[in-house]
């Protein structure tokens, strides 16, 4: 596995064949242009996506509470003026990512192994081991959390559809066998970064919906997923910066 940036044979580049690219720019402006509401030109392909906006169905619904508790419980917050689907939806939404979460890091661990020790030490990789550990009791606290709101923890809400396309490219970039560790690594500092913003906002709907036990459970999880990113920010910078042959700046 290579672990380092090279200068190779790359001709993706537009200034590597000037006359293809002009004929390609050429072939631009043949492209068909339609009136706009204001008489404006309109790209083609714009007023498309438009009507499919329009015409498409929602990614989905929220199924209704499966138990008598749920139904009471939504039952209370709807008369109080509050929408419990929505986290719900937002429950779901948590709960795919971290399933995604876990898979994520075992693709990284597997990297870690090709790599053959060079990157990061044993104890860096055990410490990936155990922030796999985590994701996964993320996802056991928040399909628990549903279960005790009356929601299915199996079910596909709309949030939970969202995130799995949106992370279809993030397991599509770390499971590519050309990929490298510090790439796979630059991968999982992604998820991360939307992890935690996720979580925060998790935990400010479930105590603004008045869930505020639930809230703190999922304050651990925030907690942890902390720690994973300010980790993965190291573990980014470092080798980044070392195959860039620049000194490591001072620690803010």
């Amino acid at each position: 596995m290579h672990t380092h940036t090279e200068i190779g044979r790359n001709r993706t580049g537009a200034h590597m064949s000037p006359v293809l690219t002009a004929q390609m720019q050429d072939g631009e402006e043949e492209a068909p242009i339609l009136p706009g509401a204001d008489g404006q030109p309109e790209r083609a392909d714009l007023a498309m996506k438009l009507d499919y906006a329009r015409e498409s169905d929602p990614l989905g619904s929220v199924p209704p509470p499966a138990t008598l508790t749920g139904v009471v419980k939504s039952g209370v917050d709807m008369v109080t003026g509050k929408r419990p689907q929505v986290l719900i939806d937002k429950l779901g939404e948590r709960l795919a990512f971290e399933r995604g979460g876990v898979r994520l890091y075992d693709a990284l661990l597997v990297k870690c192994a090709s790599a053959d020790g060079a990157g990061l030490s044993e104890q860096e990789v055990q410490t990936l081991e155990a922030f796999r550990q985590q994701e996964a009791a993320h996802f056991a606290l928040v399909a628990e959390v549903l279960r005790e709101l009356g929601g299915d923890p199996t079910a596909q809400t709309p949030c939970a559809d969202l995130v799995g396309v949106e992370s279809a490219g993030l397991v599509q970039a770390m499971n590519d066998p050309r990929t490298n560790l510090l790439q796979g690594l630059h991968v999982m500092l992604d998820a991360e970064l939307i992890d935690n913003a996720s979580w925060e906002l998790l935990i400010e709907l479930a105590a603004a919906a008045g869930h505020k036990a639930v809230a703190e459970r999922l304050e651990v999880g925030l907690q942890q997923e902390a720690v994973h990113l300010q980790t993965l920010r190291s573990l980014v910078a470092r080798p980044t910066l070392e195959d860039a042959g620049a000194a490591a700046p001072a620690t803010r």
